[in-house]
């Protein structure tokens, strides 16, 4: 007798359970989806660097210099995207995101090449964009290999003379070059603990009033829905910047991570930031039905802006609808400014690209959250 009612227990209450779980869609999607991310993000994900964006400085203009640009690209770590005869346009363009490797191909290159220029070794001025580590220790290992391939198979056609190199690969590694895992790991871990602490507050904001049954009172004052949404925002935009401000001091002070470029505008930045961040926590609470859904749902965009922002990964590592979705995440252009500014000293114009596009994510995404707030309401 008490085992059957025992069973009979045990089958209500999983009945139950399972109803519960089949209409709470928000945990269940949370359950399945985070795990499926993963193993797909980490099943694809190659850390091997390829086809970084190199500018070769040909000074040189003979066919060993060119014979050099196409070694580079046969290693198929480089990808040369300019060549040019102005050393400027190499630091230029790593200063702006736009290449990680400089190659500097001297005068007289080809000539001591080929032994041309007697005493002289073919020398060659490698930078390497050191605010990405990964990038920056996985080029400097390639331009060592590419040089070493070239002395051995010179020394092999000249069997009996004297086993000199002809190739000096000569590297220099930019912005950080002791090679700090701080300098490299902080300034993108701002933009993450600004998503992070934005994004969850403010995804409970409108289901808080929803819950404590002050969302009807709010909707019949004569309140506009933007009006009402930036009202949201603008406390927990004011605490963003508060904790960006401390964390700014800690990285300066406590970890000595210098701060290159202009705050001023570094601030700017961080504004237009965290109006997407809270914007996109809006557009959570608007959907969620309870506080507990509305922190899960917003785990939904934490996680990918953790992996596919460059952060932690090479995003030349991730396979292409991987990178395509991080474009759209406003934490990948976030820790490309970061980096940027606080590393390599860049401004406006050098991270244009990047600006415009976390003006339009925050712009879309603030009339995203309005407009899914009008349709709650109507």
């Amino acid at each position: 007798m008490k085992l059957s009612a025992i069973w009979d227990s045990f089958v209500a209450v999983m009945r139950k359970e399972f109803v519960h779980v089949r209409r709470d869609r928000a945990t269940l999607m949370a359950a399945l989806s985070i795990p499926l991310f993963q193993l797909i993000l980490f099943g694809f994900l190659d850390q091997t660097v390829r086809h970084v964006p190199t500018v070769v400085v040909d000074q040189d203009r003979t066919s060993a210099s060119r014979e050099l640009v196409e070694q580079l690209e046969a290693t198929e770590t480089f990808h040369v995207v300019l060549v040019t005869s102005d050393p400027g346009e190499a630091r230029e363009r790593i200063i702006q995101g736009r290449a990680k490797v400089g190659v500097v191909v001297p005068p007289q290159f080809g000539a001591a090449r080929v032994g041309a220029a007697p005493g002289k070794h073919a020398s060659m001025l490698v930078l390497i964009d050191g605010s990405d580590s990964v990038v920056s220790s996985q080029a400097l290992a390639a331009v060592n290999g590419l040089a070493a391939k070239l002395n051995l198979e010179a020394v092999s056609e000249r069997i009996g003379s004297a086993a000199e190199p002809v190739i000096d690969a000569r590297p220099l590694i930019l912005f950080n070059p002791s090679g700090r895992t701080a300098n490299y790991i902080i300034p993108g871990l701002v933009a993450v603990l600004l998503q992070i602490v934005a994004t969850l507050l403010t995804a409970v904001a409108i289901v808080r009033e929803r819950e404590k049954g002050t969302l009807e009172q709010l909707l019949v004052t004569p309140v506009h829905p933007l009006g009402l949404m930036l009202g949201k925002l603008v406390p927990y935009l004011l605490l963003g910047m508060g904790e960006m401000t401390l964390i700014l001091l800690a990285m300066r002070f406590a970890f000595s991570v210098p701060i290159r470029g202009n705050l001023v505008f570094l601030f700017a930045m961080a504004v237009v930031y965290l109006f997407a961040l809270l914007s996109l926590g809006l557009f959570v609470s608007t959907r969620a039905k309870t506080q507990a859904q509305a922190q899960q749902m917003s785990q939904l965009f934490i996680l990918p802006s953790i992996f596919l922002s460059g952060y932690i990964f090479p995003v030349s590592g991730l396979p292409w609808p991987l990178y395509a979705l991080g474009r759209i995440l406003p934490a990948t252009h976030m820790v490309e400014i970061m980096r940027g500014v606080v590393l390599r000293g860049a401004g406006l114009m050098d991270l244009l690209p990047n600006v415009l596009a976390l003006m339009a994510l925050s712009a879309a995404l603030l009339g995203l959250s309005v407009r899914q707030f009008q349709k709650v309401t109507a």
